[in-house]
């Protein structure tokens, strides 16, 4: 702001200097020596040249540090949106698309930095010189100059009605932007599904459908945007050129010199010029607007899921490996299906340093359990404890600290090897990491790898095997340390060979440990301390493997069907 005035005076000053050049340089009677009159005209030159090279410091000094504003409240808003996304619970990314978020990311925030760091530094610069030229128009010509004023304000107030279209129009062509972004990013990550069902044809035409209607809507804006413009500028040059005109009259009549005169001209074209930007960079900020609204949605949703004020940390006690877990009468629907009941009372303890394993079809509800073991949901009914303390009596961040999860789908992030595994403590030394890497057999394909563990492993993990993901999900488990370990078919993805292997690196792993694993292959579970069977949210069954083979009930079919296969 300092700057901004400072600029701004400068070029306020420059219209005074020209009348005193005309006045007191040019205009100077001819009975003066021409010597005289040459010397005070270089000296009028030079106090306008000073003019701009002051103008041009400040102008200078005011690009750099709005520019400096912008990049940085555009950085520290991308920051806070991605962090507050990141703790929200999974029942926000059940309504809310990876690539809708992406878009106001990038798109929004882009947007926004567009006008904090251009658009409105040049707003304010042009209503700073427009409102000063103005008061030194009134303060020169205050009958004449009142009146302008007044024919603006007339122009202005249906202005306000048309920049309130722009804005909606503006938000409508972000949420267009949105959907392609959507579109694009639940697409490419699925192209071999896409490929390989010859869907290439099919979703280039849905993209393309999404496209036009954003380009649409685009349109739409610009034409409004564009009409808004050519009002407010022939609004407001007609009425400077009114003032201007009565100028001419009062040169004409010998009421004013024509150093002032210009003085007037040079004025009004300053209004003229800081009002066409104005009407531009407003265009601008009502699109920012949008974005900004956009932006602000995300970050005023509150997740589901959150610490309690009373929450506390989960005492184990020095040593211990291991922690009991209860589920008592829990009822559970997902938010997504409030008339769905998923758990229907269910009610099963686990003691500490056990491995149980949960089996069942389908839909019985076994990664569920998963899920509200973690409190990425909250249950209806019932009591969920660990260590004796309900789940949501715990810091989100302690209650997870203490769980170690295997999924069956392993998610790798790009980067290198021992990137991926450390990313289960990443405080983690280089050896403790290599013995967990040691520990899941990861050294066994490591070897045939060009940089070892140091070798990238692409997106996703792309480069690497469905088993060798596997491994590396089960050395990050192992590495984390935790007394809870959660298995979900964990050796889903390996062979004959390799499953035996990581197996005896479970065992490991799962000894002294409260375990808890689902299985669809009873083969890996035949050894488990306690078997739960789930059936539509209940238990229907429970005991150890030959137990539940004589009761010829659930278990016993299942494993009927898959060992006779």
């Amino acid at each position: 702001m300092l700057f901004l005035l400072l600029a701004a005076g400068a070029t306020l000053a420059l219209p005074a200097a020209v009348r005193l050049l005309v006045d007191r340089g040019l205009a100077q009677p001819a009975t003066i020596d021409m010597g005289t009159r040459i010397m005070a005209v270089h000296g009028y030159f030079l106090d306008l040249f000073a003019l701009a090279v002051v103008l041009a410091v400040f102008t200078a000094a005011r690009f750099y540090t709005v520019s400096w504003i912008g990049e940085r409240v555009t950085a520290d808003l991308r920051r806070a949106v991605y962090a507050h996304v990141l703790r929200q619970s999974p029942q926000f990314f059940e309504s809310l698309k990876t690539g809708e978020i992406l878009s106001r990311l990038t798109t929004d925030t882009t947007v926004i930095q567009s006008a904090v760091g251009s658009s409105i530094s040049m707003g304010l610069r042009s209503a700073v010189m427009g409102i000063g030229a103005i008061a030194l128009l009134i303060a020169s010509s205050p009958r004449l100059m009142l009146t302008v004023v007044g024919i603006i304000a007339l122009v202005v107030l249906p202005a306000l009605w048309i920049g309130r279209r722009v804005r909606r129009l503006s938000r409508a062509s972000q949420d267009r932007i949105a959907d392609t972004s959507a579109i694009a990013g639940e697409v490419l990550n699925a192209v071999p599904v896409v490929q390989s069902y010859t869907q290439e044809t099919a979703e280039t035409t849905r993209f393309s459908i999404a496209n036009e209607t954003a380009f649409t809507t685009s349109v739409r804006r610009a034409r409004t945007r564009a009409a808004f413009t050519a009002f407010l500028i022939v609004g407001i040059f007609g009425s400077l050129l009114y003032g201007l005109h009565g100028g001419v009259e009062a040169v004409l009549a010998g009421q004013i010199s024509a150093g002032e005169l210009s003085q007037t001209s040079l004025y009004i074209m300053l209004v003229a010029s800081s009002v066409a930007v104005l009407a531009e960079v407003w265009g601008e900020l009502l699109r920012a607007a949008g974005a900004t609204e956009r932006l602000m949605e995300l970050l005023a949703v509150e997740s589901a899921i959150a610490d309690s004020p009373q929450a506390r940390t989960l005492a184990v006690e020095t040593g211990a490996r291991a922690i009991r877990v209860e589920l008592a009468g829990v009822v559970f629907r997902y938010p997504s299906r409030p008339t769905h009941v998923v758990l229907q009372g269910l009610t099963l303890s686990i003691e500490a340093g056990q491995t149980v394993a949960l089996v069942g079809p389908s839909g019985a509800g076994k990664t569920t359990i998963f899920q509200l073991l973690q409190r990425f949901y909250d249950i209806n009914e019932g009591q969920l404890l660990i260590g004796g303390v309900s789940v949501r009596e715990l810091r989100l961040a302690d209650l997870r600290a203490h769980i170690a999860v295997v999924p069956q789908d392993p998610v790798i992030f790009s980067g290198s090897v021992l990137e991926n595994i450390r990313y289960g403590r990443s405080t983690a030394s280089e050896t403790e990491t290599l013995a967990a890497a040691e520990a899941a057999h990861v050294d066994e394909f490591i070897q045939r790898l060009p940089e070892g563990y140091a070798t990238a492993v692409g997106e996703r993990g792309l480069r690497l095997s469905g088993g060798q993901r596997q491994r590396i999900a089960i050395a990050r488990a192992i590495l984390k340390d935790a007394p809870l370990l959660l298995l979900d078919e964990a050796t889903s993805s390996l062979d004959a060979e390799s499953e035996r292997a990581v197996q005896d690196a479970l065992e490991v792993a799962m000894r002294g440990r409260t375990t808890i694993v689902i299985a669809h292959r009873l083969a890996t579970v035949q050894r488990a301390d306690r078997i739960f069977v789930l059936d539509r949210g209940i238990i229907v069954e429970q005991g150890q493997h030959a137990d539940l083979m004589r009761q010829a009930g659930l278990y016993a079919r299942l494993a009927a069907l898959q060992f006779t296969a």
